[in-house]
């Protein structure tokens, strides 16, 4: 199997080395100065155990994952200093700022999307239970369900990529890119070549990529050649030499919107291992989105918000961006929405937690990495006890073995309490999607694990009575004869060394 090229990216690597041992060496420095204080005085150590036991109490009460709770509980009571170190400077120092700037973005944009009363009457009539979901994402986050917007669902990343480039041929007025990895390669190469001569058109294009997600993909001098041909183009929350914990916070999203009016989003980064260029990994399964309508709007808003968060102090008026007005006369309900670290609510686990409970007759997910809560478990473990047909679709070649061994050490617990899981043996399905009674689907970049429902950006799109709909499911049930069903083999149990060392991986999961 052949390697993806990282031809250009050696200087991003060397950086993140740099980066990763000037932050262990500030931490280690602080660990030491608190350890020191705390031999030098009784007092301070006193100090230090009552600050612990009242974080672990307020952790104990606090709303939020019991598995994230008690992580940062054993942690302090195990090591006080360290413990209580790493949860001040990752809970209470980890945001520099980010989420006001986060919500003074969202202020600028409130009054922009709106739900429309008769959208949600005609979805309260289809199906009430749908509507509740829609409901859920309205009034927690501001995400309003739309009609008119029509659908395609691409089984493929490939096909997504070629249709992605035919739009972008076509756009008039404005090009906004949001991607987790970008690599530049032949595939991008290809998108760049398009976006140029669209910016010497006068279309204002615009990409925002994750540093460290593309660290290996692209060097240094990489947004510095696309400014330089006309494309806006910013690094997220860049990594730098100094002690800086937002930096576990990363821009996990795949957006592009062209002139407001069409969209796509899905699971495929801009890299060519998810265009089958590369194989890596062995055969890559990955799906996308593209939307033409209303709804669209949501997508143009996901994207604003991070480059409102990054370009702070340009202040620009979104409104000429979310006032296009365009319709494509489809069927169905089409609701994007967002999701992000550090507001109070995880939208996405919510979302799939609320479908878990909704389920009547099936429950189907696709993730590349199983990592969950105990919420998650037990909603799924209920959902599969009442008759619901839950299965879950997980790689069978990893691209991360640690967190490979980590996924595999949830099927028992899942399968115990009747939920199938299948490994999808060609080898990499990095799609995220899931479908709920063959009537409501989500598609997009939120994958069933700690990392992303609860420390990385990421968009989805709700989507029922579409077309688009059938297609997710008929897309499940092509999938699951590619796939070996493990169901058995870890309901009958494991050895004791594999789950004693399944039981330390499982330490580490939140933060996986």
């Amino acid at each position: 199997m052949s390697k993806p090229e990282r031809k250009p990216s050696g200087n991003s690597v060397l950086r993140l080395v740099i980066v990763g041992a000037a932050f262990i060496v500030q931490m280690l420095w602080l660990f030491y100065a608190a350890l020191a204080l705390n031999t030098y005085s009784v007092w301070i150590n006193l100090l230090t155990t009552v600050v612990s036991l009242v974080v672990v109490v307020r952790l104990h009460s606090k709303y939020a994952s019991p598995a994230m709770r008690m992580s940062w509980i054993m942690l302090i009571l195990a090591f006080p200093v360290m413990g209580l170190g790493m949860y001040l400077l990752f809970v209470i120092l980890g945001d520099p700022g980010v989420g006001k700037e986060l919500e003074r973005v969202r202020e600028r944009m409130r009054g922009q999307l709106r739900q429309d009363a008769g959208t949600m009457e005609r979805l309260e009539s289809r199906d009430l239970s749908i509507a509740n979901q829609s409901r859920y994402l309205w009034n927690t986050a501001r995400w309003p369900v739309y009609e008119d917007t029509k659908v395609d669902y691409y089984s493929q990343g490939v096909q997504a990529f070629e249709a992605m480039k035919a739009d972008l041929e076509k756009a008039e007025s404005f090009i906004f890119m949001e991607y987790f990895i970008v690599e530049d390669s032949s595939s991008f190469r290809e998108l760049e070549q398009i976006l140029v001569r669209k910016a010497r058109q006068g279309v204002q294009v615009r990409l925002l990529y994750d540093d460290i997600g593309s660290a290996g993909y692209v060097n240094m001098a990489f947004a510095r050649r696309l400014n330089e041909e006309g494309i806006r183009c910013h690094a997220f929350n860049p990594a730098m030499p100094m002690l800086n914990l937002f930096l576990n916070h990363r821009d996990h999203r795949k957006v592009t919107v062209i002139d407001g009016k069409v969209g796509f989003t899905g699971g495929y980064n801009l890299a060519d291992a998810y265009f089958d260029r590369t194989h890596p990994h062995g055969q890559w399964k990955d799906t996308g989105l593209r939307l033409e309508g209303r709804a669209v709007r949501s997508l143009t808003a996901i994207f604003l918000e991070l480059w409102g968060v990054i370009s702070r102090k340009e202040q620009e008026d979104v409104s000429v961006y979310l006032s296009v007005e365009h319709e494509a006369k489809a069927p169905g309900f089409v609701q994007p929405f967002a999701d992000n670290p550090l507001g109070k609510d995880r939208v996405a686990e919510d979302v799939y937690l609320n479908l878990a409970f909704q389920a009547n007759q099936s429950l189907y997910f696709m993730t590349p990495y199983l990592i969950i809560t105990d919420e998650m478990i037990r909603t799924l473990g209920l959902a599969a006890k009442r008759g619901v047909d839950v299965r879950i679709i997980t790689p069978g070649v990893p691209d991360k073995k640690t967190v490979f061994a980590v996924t595999r050490s949830y099927y028992a617990g899942l399968t115990r309490q009747g939920v199938r899981i299948y490994e999808f043996t060609p080898g990499f399905c990095h799609a995220k999607m899931c479908i709920c009674d063959g009537k409501v689907a989500t598609v997009g970049t939120s994958n069933l694990d700690f990392r992303s429902l609860y420390h990385h950006f990421e968009n989805n799109v709700l989507l029922t009575g579409c077309e688009a709909v059938e297609e997710v499911a008929r897309d499940f049930e092509e999938m699951f004869p590619q796939c070996q069903e493990v169901t058995q083999k870890y309901s009958t149990g494991r050895g004791a060394a594999l789950r004693i060392w399944q039981c330390i991986l499982r330490l580490f999961a939140p933060l996986l």
